[in-house]
């Protein structure tokens, strides 16, 4: 009993606190680096935390248009996206991820990458607490500056350094379609160093960002409460 009100209240607690203030490191940054000196290479860890309003509107504008356009509208989980997964793994055996930008944000913050049922409970108990305690700007802040976007790379700034040698502030809008068209596989797919296949996508995110306009800030949220 008091494992699991020992449990209950640090996780609540450090959610909250996640609210107000940077997210240090994640699970992923320690295993990366576990990696690394397992195979016997330089040790990169590239992470720097800045708040959403230094990071070009166009890279969360990217990220809602290719990786969760629901996003806004939905609790945590796109129950059409999860059906239609369902739906093709039946009828075709393909397997496509249905996580939503919560769901990662969940993961990349508080647990570790596996696919057993056990990190997908956890998954579930922690997407639920950060929409509960977070705005939808929090939430994409903290995935902006948590979620792997390189070998070694984590979060917009380090990207913006290490692959186009600006700030975040400063990602053009090819740029960050190019970022975001990346993130399902990050380590495969080099921002720096685009394929024809990539930049195949990055049309695609391009034409996205155009239907879906802008990404919302705090204030627009606030007046839109009132």
């Amino acid at each position: 009993m008091w494992v699991l009100i020992a449990f209950f209240g640090s996780s609540i607690l450090t959610v909250v606190l996640y609210k107000y203030v940077p997210v240090p490191c994640s699970p992923l940054m320690f295993i990366r680096c576990y990696q690394q000196v397992k195979a016997g290479v330089s040790l990169k860890l590239k992470h720097d935390w800045v708040p959403l309003e230094e990071i070009s509107p166009n890279l969360p504008l990217a990220v809602w248009s290719c990786e969760d356009q629901n996003f806004l509208n939905h609790n945590g989980f796109d129950i059409g996206a999860i059906e239609q997964a369902m739906k093709e793994k039946k009828d075709r055996g393909r397997v496509r991820g249905a996580s939503t930008i919560s769901q990662q944000t969940a993961k990349n913050v508080f647990l570790w990458p596996s696919s057993t049922w056990v990190r997908k409970g956890f998954e579930v108990y922690f997407t639920v607490l950060i929409e509960f305690f977070w705005d939808k700007q929090r939430i994409m802040e903290v995935y902006l500056n948590t979620i792997e976007m390189g070998d070694g790379i984590y979060g917009a700034e380090a990207v913006a350094q290490e692959h186009f040698g600006v700030h975040a502030k400063d990602l053009s809008r090819n740029q960050c379609a190019m970022i975001a068209i990346t993130l399902p596989n990050p380590r495969k797919f080099n921002s720096a160093s685009p394929s024809s296949y990539m930049y195949r996508r990055q049309r695609w995110c391009l034409q996205q960002m155009r239907w879906l306009g802008h990404f919302p800030t705090r204030e627009e949220n606030a007046e839109k409460e009132e």
